[in-house]
């Protein structure tokens, strides 16, 4: 293996790393041998120089993301087998050459042990995002992977990554193809379901993968309802609801350009004429819409990114879910959602009983919900689970 610069950590701050914890906070070291920049390859090890890993150097709080506990060449040949590793387990999933459902996660970060990198496929695309300068480094060769390793049936790649790059990163970063070129908007299956995606202007990698199964949820409890589908970007939410057969759906968004694609969704869809999108700002949407909806879906943002700003963030959530829960016809049921990653599932749940306490009215949780399994957290880095939902029943 190349000689690689070391990073040696102070006695005691090796234990998450032998629990296989891929993260090395900056406080932890002790001594950076070699000359080491942002983005470059390093080498961990214990005060006593015994091996620990290899990871992504990044100036900030966490300093190193471990991607491999193993002495490997970190070359070609290791980065197409952790591509091989991903699709590999999609495949398990029936992802790959699935007629009814064309769009997936392929490489979601720490839980494909690829920390940094995200990669969605869009039927014969695939977009990705490097959340640090390393996996930046790395793209030709994750984009040259994916087309081996897919035989050819993946005929391009779409790096996006000038928005997601920290630091000096972002003086790197331009947004383009690697490999071939597909038009967008680009339409996509989901279950059955049909979606026109923006990766090139859209936010993210241009659609919100992580809600698939909760979409199909939804479905089954639509037929015969009247919808609310707040914070609905492209509709997805919103074209399940009409397709399973509810009989009016309104969509919104503060985001004009997602209001117009959530229009051509519709009619991608042949639901327009039981749908309607409002570019407005939820909560000034919902006054005086009392007993109107009989489901809603409350799907924000993520209201808190870190810790600083986590009560605020609750406050947000308590709001959001009280209006809700005080709008919603008797009998009405509520899919609630965060996707702040400093907010727990128990946290989330004890903000949307506060928000039924302060509503007063008598709130059942009919299902708990969270990522889908192409969204895999590995069980060494539970922060990877990030998102968490509740489907509530209101009498």
């Amino acid at each position: 293996m190349a000689q690689l610069p070391s990073i040696l950590l102070h006695a005691g701050k090796e234990h998450s790393l032998r629990r296989f914890h891929p993260w090395v906070f900056s406080g932890a070291i002790k001594k950076v041998e070699g000359d080491v920049q942002e983005g470059d390859i390093v080498a961990v090890y214990t005060n006593r120089r015994e091996f620990l890993g290899i990871g992504h150097f990044q100036p900030g709080s966490i300093a190193v993301r471990i991607f491999s506990f193993e002495e490997i060449e970190p070359d070609y040949a290791f980065w197409k087998s952790r591509v091989q590793r991903a699709v590999d387990y999609r495949r398990e999933q029936g992802f790959l050459d699935t007629p009814n459902t064309d769009v997936y996660r392929l490489v979601f970060a720490e839980g494909d042990s690829l920390p940094g990198l995200i990669i969605d496929v869009y039927g014969n695309t695939a977009v990705l995002q490097a959340h640090n300068v390393g996996m930046f480094h790395v793209r030709q060769h994750i984009a040259q992977a994916l087309v081996e390793v897919y035989d050819g049936k993946l005929t391009a790649v779409y790096d996006k990554s000038a928005e997601t790059l920290p630091g000096k990163g972002t003086e790197q970063g331009q947004n383009g193809y690697l490999i071939g070129n597909t038009p967008v908007p680009h339409v996509v299956i989901e279950n059955g379901n049909k979606f026109l995606v923006d990766w090139v202007t859209g936010q993210k990698t241009g659609f919100f993968i992580d809600q698939r199964e909760n979409r199909q949820l939804l479905a089954h409890y639509s037929k015969g309802k009247a919808v609310l589908n707040t914070f609905c970007y492209t509709g997805g939410f919103s074209i399940y609801a009409l397709n399973a057969g509810a009989t009016a759906v309104h969509s919104v968004d503060v985001s004009k350009k997602a209001i117009d694609l959530t229009d051509q969704n519709a009619a991608l869809n042949q639901g327009q004429d039981r749908h309607e999108a409002f570019a407005a700002d939820t909560f000034d949407f919902m006054k005086g819409r009392e007993n109107q909806y009989d489901l809603i879906v409350l799907d924000p943002p993520a209201f808190a990114k870190s810790q600083k700003v986590r009560h605020n963030a609750l406050m947000g959530y308590k709001r959001l879910n009280a209006e809700a829960i005080q709008k919603i016809r008797p009998g009405g049921i509520i899919f609630t959602f965060s996707c702040s990653g400093v907010v727990d599932k128990y946290l989330f749940q004890s903000t949307v009983m506060a928000a039924a306490i302060e509503a007063g009215r008598n709130v059942k949780v009919m299902h708990h919900l969270s990522q889908p399994a192409d969204h895999p957290v590995s069980i060494f880095h539970p922060e990877g689970e990030y998102l968490k939902g509740l489907v509530l029943y209101v009498e």
